[in-house]
């Protein structure tokens, strides 16, 4: 609320206070999408200072301010209004992509096809800390079957960390303040906050609303001492131990990366990184095993877990992946993750503690100690057969994915042009230590290959669909990380004469053509945000795999099926998608630039053009379409080993 006099106001409208408690909280960017009552709202925090990005759709809103959360270490905040079109609410969309689900509900909204996803909620699953405002009716409505009228907060309680009413206009800025603490401390999550339209639209007198709420970064506890030495016991005494950094490690901050670098390094135990552990350490570094992650995991008798799940991601700690003789020591900040797994059933292994303070706790118990023994540089003593069966798989796969990225075949195949990109990016930004990049990328066979197609040389440059594989999250958390990176260096106050500037990133999005589908309409948020993300949708015209490989053969599969003749007369494939969508052209009519690229050349001129670009681009990458390949979910099955210690190859579907 502004006002023309130098003293403050006698009164203060609901807006503006909900504004004011967010900026004082430190809150300077709010992802959403406003309609009546929350449009004031937003309209107030962009009066003090918050940038507020508007979005097309409610969940890109809400899977961006997760993402935020994670990438900055404090809450991301969401805003919502009640709806914009039912059934579902809209409110309820928001909060399915990120803090919560669209659960089973009233029989006035939508029967939902993936209740599990939206149950859970990206932001729990993923454990990013977030904070959602929602509009809501005028609390004198309720049970009168106001607009768009629903009890958000009994249906959100089971699902945040807290949901909440404030009772009144002058506890806002402490209801507040508390769901965000709640979002951030402990196991970071989702909290909620309901404002009625009679709320945000009451006045109240100043001297009686409470501006005093401030929330301090969250106490980091360190681990059970007995429990850490018996964790370094066990990896002393393991012929073949193996480090998991995991997402939480990336989320604890740039002290616990550094602390479990000098860790691995200091103990010289080979790590494997999770999808979003990437870059902890960098890739490539000698002691990584993501290039021989099945002999890793095959033959590692005593693993550290550091900040991860053993859930699906890593199949669950269980052989046959995982060795059968296996021992798995958990660390992690939330205690209820601690033993989920079967295989990390030894309480006496378990570590309730911040990733960075329990490394350095095992750094000072393991002092001295070096993996395959002696005292002097890598390789001046034989490697332990273990190393020596990591290298000869490293070795082994790079030869197959060097051949594979040579395939000089049209259209193009994922791994050829995954090839092309890289090197292209690493002309024009550098190495991947120099930490130019973040990565987003998501689909099945975009997000898998791309894991390992692209490096990582800093930790939380890489995001992807995590945890819960919920797709439609890439232009939501490319938005995040172009506001999270660069949000703050158009921020930063002048470094002065001879001191350096901050250094802006580049986003770039690997899309999966049929992930983009879930959110392509973004493109116009990038545009209008003057955002320059650089997207490449993987265009292979199919979920999965495409219909025909040909412009002529899908032509005569539709006439086909149209006619009601032939294989395809009960419709085309259901992994099918239009043949070669010009997603280049949708880009141009949402205001960013667009390329169409079918051969090597012409991606690596849309790739350096478009990394120097200032606003978006979108190339639109034709790749060969697997109509004839079997599907494989080779995630959800049983491995079959062609040798001992190495994976079947898995497509279809994200890996680690």
């Amino acid at each position: 609320m502004s006002s023309s006099s130098s003293s403050p106001p006698a009164t203060l409208n609901g807006a503006h206070i909900i504004a004011r408690a967010l900026r004082d909280l430190g809150v300077t960017v709010v992802f959403g999408i406003v309609g009546i009552p929350v449009v004031d709202v937003a309209e107030q925090m962009m009066n003090l200072g918050i940038r507020f990005i508007a979005f097309r759709n409610e969940q890109a809103a809400s899977y961006a301010a997760g993402a935020y959360g994670y990438l900055t270490g404090k809450p991301g905040v969401l805003l919502v209004f009640p709806s914009a079109a039912a059934p579902p609410p809209a409110g309820l969309r928001g909060r399915a992509g990120s803090p919560v689900a669209e659960q089973a509900s009233p029989a006035s909204f939508a029967v939902l096809t993936d209740p599990t996803r939206r149950q859970i909620g990206n932001s729990s699953a993923n454990a990013f800390p977030l904070l959602a405002l929602a509009g809501a009716s005028e609390t004198h409505l309720a049970t009168k079957g106001a607009f768009q009228e629903l009890d958000a907060v009994s249906l959100l309680t089971p699902h945040t960390k807290l949901a909440l009413r404030p009772a009144s206009l002058a506890l806002v800025p402490r209801s507040i303040a508390t769901a965000y603490r709640h979002a951030w401390y402990g196991r970071p999550g989702p909290s909620f906050v309901d404002l009625p339209a009679d709320l945000i639209q009451a006045a109240a007198p100043a001297a009686a609303v409470d501006f005093g709420a401030r929330v301090a970064p969250p106490p980091r506890p360190a681990g059970d001492p007995a429990r850490v030495a018996a964790v370094a016991a066990l990896l002393r005494g393991a012929s073949a131990p193996l480090i998991v950094v995991g997402k939480g490690a990336a989320a604890a901050g740039p002290a616990a990366a550094a602390a479990v670098r000098r860790l691995v390094e200091s103990t010289r135990v080979p790590f494997l990184p999770t999808p979003m552990g990437k870059g902890v350490l960098p890739d490539g570094h000698a002691l990584d095993a993501g290039a021989a992650r099945g002999a890793a995991l095959a033959r590692a008798d005593a693993v550290l877990v550091l900040g991860a799940r053993l859930n699906w991601l890593l199949h669950f700690g269980e052989p046959p992946r995982w060795s059968p003789g296996a021992r798995f020591a958990q660390v992690d900040l939330a205690p209820e993750e601690l033993g989920r797994s079967a295989a990390a059933a030894d309480a006496g292994l378990a570590v309730q503690g911040d990733v960075g303070l329990v490394a350095a706790q095992l750094l000072e118990q393991l002092r001295g100690w070096r993996y395959g023994g002696g005292g002097g540089a890598p390789g001046e003593e034989a490697a332990p057969p273990y190393l020596a069966a990591l290298a000869a798989a490293k070795e082994r796969n790079a030869r197959r994915a060097a051949a594979k990225a040579a395939d000089a075949g049209l259209p193009l195949s994922f791994e050829r042009a995954f090839a092309v990109v890289r090197a292209a990016l690493d002309r024009v930004a550098g190495p991947p230590e120099r930490a130019r990049v973040v990565y987003v990328s998501e689909g099945a066979n975009a997000m898998d290959i791309a894991r390992s197609a692209f490096r990582v040389g800093a930790p939380r440059h890489r995001l992807d669909a995590g945890t819960l594989a919920a797709m439609g999250v890439g232009l939501g958390y490319a938005v995040a990380a172009h506001a999270a990176y660069n949000g703050e260096v158009e921020a930063a106050p002048d470094p002065g004469p001879g001191r350096p500037a901050r250094q802006r990133k580049k986003i770039v999005a690997i899309e999966g053509d049929s992930a983009f589908g879930f959110s392509a309409m973004e493109v116009e948020t990038l545009a209008r945000a003057a955002m320059d993300v650089l997207v490449f949708v993987m265009n292979n015209s199919g979920v999965y795999r495409g219909e025909a490989e040909t412009a002529a053969g899908w032509a005569r599969r539709r006439a086909a099926w149209l006619a009601g003749a032939g294989p395809a007369r009960g419709g085309l494939r259901s992994t099918g998608l239009g043949f070669e969508t010009r997603y280049d052209g949708l880009a141009e009519a949402l205001g960013a630039k667009g390329y169409l690229a079918r051969t090597p050349d012409e991606l690596e001129r849309a790739t350096v053009e478009g990394f120097a670009a200032e606003g978006p681009v979108v190339v639109n990458v034709i790749i060969r379409s697997g109509a004839e390949r079997e599907l494989e979910f080779g995630w959800q099955g049983k491995s079959k080993k062609k040798e001992e210690g190495e994976e079947k190859e898995e497509k279809g579907g994200p890996k680690l």
